[in-house]
């Protein structure tokens, strides 16, 4: 199972190790990582490139979360695993799809925010979260990203929707678990989705912590605003 495991997260920490951002920014020829924020998300690609470019790299960052939750998903069922039993019979099972989910979730965060292509210095994640999300818990993504949706509204803060939207993906998929259906697309399967909610809330704010501070003091940036030369230079 181990050996299983290891090449779902080593697939899938690749596949989000991509960084869309900057091959977009590097195909309008600049270096995204020299622009804005120096951050290769798709809020600086907006910021810098425009919208056309900043939602072209949303997309593929979302979407590079979800293809590795499917793939992982479909690596697990087939390669299934080997099973000793009482009687000296050996059966097949597959890893669990909500574990092989979870493996894949992981490596694909880990792979977007610390690509080994970029010295470990990726984005924030929030894109890949979502498209992981979208291909384990498709309500509790929808839930979530209409959360970010409305606090992006009233504040036109990214960093504060995404902020909020982290901390709310445990409580909604928590409440899932509990009020939702049993099984179907909308559906929470295990408590594993919970502790992965968590550790990715946890890495999200983790990676926020300049813009927390920044929304403390009242100097963040809001979204389609300019941010001040200094910002721009003391950002990672």
């Amino acid at each position: 199972m181990i050996w299983v495991v290891i090449a779902i997260f080593l697939a899938s920490y690749l596949l989000g190790s991509i960084p869309s951002g900057l091959l977009i920014s590097k195909m309008q020829g600049i270096d995204i990582r020299e622009h804005g924020s120096r951050n290769i998300g798709a809020t600086n690609v907006w910021r810098v490139l425009g919208k056309k470019w900043g939602l072209l790299a949303f997309f593929c960052d979302t979407a590079k979360g979800w293809l590795a939750v499917t793939l992982g998903v479909a690596l697990a069922m087939r390669f299934p695993v080997t099973e000793h039993l009482i009687h000296g019979k050996t059966a097949l099972h597959p890893l669990p799809t909500d574990y092989a989910g979870i493996t894949a979730a992981l490596g694909c965060i880990l792979g977007h925010t610390f690509p080994v292509w970029l010295r470990f210095r990726g984005g924030k994640g929030v894109a890949t979260s979502l498209g992981v999300i979208i291909g384990m818990m498709p309500l509790a993504a929808l839930l979530v990203f209409a959360i970010w949706g409305v606090v992006f509204k009233v504040s036109r803060y990214v960093s504060l929707a995404s902020v909020v939207a982290a901390v709310a993906l445990p409580m909604v998929v928590l409440g899932l678990l509990f009020i939702g259906p049993a099984d179907g697309w909308a559906a929470v399967n295990g408590w594993g989705n919970f502790y992965f909610a968590v550790a990715a809330a946890l890495l999200v704010l983790r990676r926020h912590a300049s813009n927390i501070q920044r929304l403390r003091d009242g100097t963040e940036s809001r979204f389609g605003t300019p941010k001040p030369a200094a910002e721009q230079k003391s950002e990672p």
